[in-house]
C-alpha cells in the first residue's frame, strides 16, 4: 500500500510543477493549496530535497522548485524515495534473495511478474502526465 507520505510527495511535486514556473514556491502556499499540514510536508520535502528532486532556498522569496523539467520525473522515482522499494513480497525485496524456497517456490514467478507490472506502471508515468496546467 502506498502511504500518505508517497501520495503527498507526488502532490507536492505536482503543485511545484504547476505553480512554480521556475520560481521558488513557499511550503505554506503548497500546504494551503493541497490541504496538508505544513509540518508534515516539511518532513516529506526534506527527503525529496536530499534526493535531489527539488532544491530549497531560505529567506524572502525562498521555498522549493523543481531541479528538472516535469517530464523528466517519474512517479516511480518519487514513490521509491518516499516509500522505499516497491516490492510486493519480502523474498523479492532482499538484494540477494536468500529465501530458502527460492528454487522450488511456485508463487515466486507470479510475484516477480506483479512487481514488474507495478514498476513499469509507475516508472512509465511522468510528473507531466499528471499536470492539468501545461
Amino acid at each position: 500500500m502506498i502511504s500518505t507520505r508517497g501520495r503527498y510527495a507526488i502532490r507536492v511535486m505536482l503543485d511545484i510543477a504547476e505553480n512554480g514556473d521556475g520560481h521558488f514556491i513557499p511550503l505554506k502556499d503548497i500546504a494551503e493549496r493541497q490541504g496538508i499540514s505544513k509540518k508534515y510536508l516539511e518532513i516529506i520535502v526534506k527527503d525529496i530535497v536530499f534526493a535531489g528532486l527539488v532544491e530549497a532556498a531560505s529567506g524572502k522569496g525562498g521555498g522549493y522548485r523543481l531541479c528538472r523539467n516535469p517530464e523528466e520525473y517519474t512517479v516511480g522515482e518519487i514513490l521509491e524515495i518516499t516509500e522505499g522499494p516497491l516490492y510486493s513480497v519480502a523474498c523479492l525485496a532482499a538484494k540477494t534473495n536468500d529465501c530458502p524456497r527460492k528454487e522450488i517456490c511456485q508463487t515466486l514467478p507470479m510475484w516477480a511478474e506483479f512487481d514488474k507490472m507495478v514498476h513499469n506502471f509507475f516508472y512509465g508515468k511522468k510528473l507531466s502526465d499528471l499536470m492539468t496546467k501545461q
